[in-house]
């Protein structure tokens, strides 16, 4: 797939078709981009429910056509009651990846909706929350053919899902694993989405459906309560910002790791690399990660026990200097370096007016905990189990804390007009992903969706996975694989085409009003335009 699909109304890209439509039939009933992103979102959680959920984190990075960008944090913090001794208490040293345990942070999804929703009534009177949440509700009560991806991760995570509770009895009816093609329906998502499109979205923390979420899991043994689900409110942050070449970039600031893609770029920018995909490309870009990386996995977390500001390093032009000049541009720094995991999805959507929306939303691991709420048919995340037990350490648990995440939706202003918004899923590989697309576009005008079929790499672990070599498509030229292995990268090949490299996808708008967009061969998504 290597066409840019154009237009100039407006234009959705997501990594599920049917949310991509979603999204544009919304557009084309005169919704705003906030709502067609709305739209998107709701539909991949029913679409989609491998990788996101309404019980699961969002943010938001939004492009205003008058030049401003703003963001909004819809991330959930650690319950009342969840510290170390309620784990110790269960006989655990460390916090549970799947089940009841491993639902203790609060869902922020839905808040940010709400919160976005807020901003496009301000300015358009806007679509009833029932028309915006219509196909959501529809695939939810009549179905959803699976896809073949969630067919196989189904298959590969079954083991450590099968007795979570509520888990078979959605996802396995019958017992048995879903297959490529099954349908798929969840009647009590679709009396949710049914109550908060009657009761508003606010009702997911302080109305019905809260009452029955809090109900059902505490019944569980999650540590959460409908006090914690009552004192959630999604917040307005400013975005972060880089300066590079030709353009600004913007990103999330903590408690993502928004600030690592962005240094990614900012030190790439000061790098010497005639070629994409070459060796001084690809060399540079992996050599800058690292970099990022250490920074992000000192300094990065919930903001309000962080002792730096994210900012600051973005805007010292010195720093950035230091960092890149300690980059050897013929030798490998020593690797590894702690892992971040994660699954998620990212969608973009850009209207007619120019307003444009990066959005990701997840559920952390696939699946999230596992748990489905018997009530309302909701998977609730498990982004919580990032945290460990020491409460003096990095990412420490403590009640009310919020988790560090790998989220981060990206956005660029070039010098000739254009604005751009760009993501990915992935976890650990997103800023690398990110960055791949991004340079690939914007510093070698290579076309947007060759820029995102290109090869891609990944340095790190994902997925549960314990390697943490850099992992590579097998479609990069020979000569300059060798090169790396030969500068001192431990490099694992990997299919032509693997999921591990995350769904990217990416909009642009021109000054002319043009429209281009792309979307990902490794997932089930499309560019949907008008």
């Amino acid at each position: 797939m290597l066409n840019t699909p154009r237009s100039c109304r407006g234009m959705v890209t997501s990594p599920h078709h049917l949310a991509s439509q979603a999204g544009l039939d919304v557009l084309k009933a005169g919704g705003t981009a906030i709502e067609a992103a709305v739209a998107t979102a709701a539909a991949l959680a029913v679409v989609y429910p491998h990788m996101t959920g309404i019980g699961g984190d969002a943010f938001w990075l939004t492009m205003w056509p008058d030049g401003r960008v703003e963001t909004i944090d819809a991330c959930g913090a650690a319950a009342g009651r969840a510290d170390a001794a309620f784990y110790h208490a269960a006989g655990h040293d460390t916090i549970p990846w799947r089940g009841p345990l491993a639902a203790n942070t609060v869902a922020g999804t839905v808040s940010g909706w709400e919160m976005a929703l807020s901003w496009s009534h301000a300015m358009a009177p806007g679509l009833p929350l029932g028309r915006v949440l219509r196909d959501a509700l529809y695939y939810a009560e009549q179905g959803v053919p699976v896809t073949a991806g969630a067919a196989e991760i189904t298959r590969q995570k079954v083991e450590e899902l099968r007795n979570v509770p509520g888990f078979a009895a959605q996802f396995m009816p019958g017992g048995k694993l879903p297959q490529a093609g099954d349908i798929l329906h969840n009647p009590r998502l679709a009396t949710t989405l049914r109550q908060l499109a009657d009761e508003g979205l606010s009702s997911f923390y302080r109305g019905t459906v809260a009452r029955e979420l809090a109900a059902d899991l505490e019944a569980l043994g999650s540590p959460l309560t409908l006090a914690d689900l009552q004192a959630h409110r999604a917040t307005h942050q400013p975005a972060l910002h880089a300066r590079i070449h030709g353009a600004d970039l913007y990103n999330m600031a903590p408690p993502t790791q928004g600030v690592a893609s962005l240094l990614i770029l900012a030190l790439f920018d000061r790098l010497k690399a005639a070629n994409a995909d070459d060796f001084d490309y690809l060399h540079g870009l992996v050599e800058a990660t690292k970099q990022a990386f250490r920074y992000r996995d000192t300094h990065v977390g919930d903001p309000a026990y962080m002792t730096v500001q994210a900012q600051d390093i973005l805007d010292d032009r010195k720093a950035l200097d230091r960092m890149a000049a300690s980059i050897n541009p013929d030798k490998a720094a020593p690797w590894p370096w702690q892992s971040q995991q994660g699954d998620t999805v990212w969608l973009g959507v850009i209207d007619s007016d120019g307003l444009a929306v990066s959005m990701i939303q997840s559920l952390y691991f696939e699946y999230g905990s596992g748990v489905v709420l018997p009530r309302t048919g909701v998977v609730w995340q498990n982004r919580g189990t990032s945290f460990g037990l020491d409460p003096q350490g990095w990412n420490g648990l403590r009640p009310g804390r919020k988790p560090f995440h790998t989220l981060n939706p990206a956005g660029a202003r070039f010098e000739d007009g254009r604005t751009m918004v760009y993501g990915t899923m992935g976890g650990e590989g997103q800023p690398q992903t990110q960055a791949a697309l991004f340079t690939r576009y914007a510093r070698y005008g290579m076309p947007l969706q060759r820029a995102i079929t290109a090869p891609r790499w990944l340095l790190g672990r994902t997925w549960g996975e314990s390697s943490v070599s850099l992992k590579y498509e097998d479609r990069f030229d020979p000569e300059v694989i060798a090169r790396m292995s030969a500068a001192g990268h431990q490099m694992e090949r990997v299919a032509p085409f693997s999921s591990v490299m995350g769904h990217a996808g990416a909009l642009v708008r021109h000054e002319s009003g043009l429209l281009e967009g792309a979307s990902d061969p490794r997932s089930d998504g499309c560019v949907a335009a008008w």
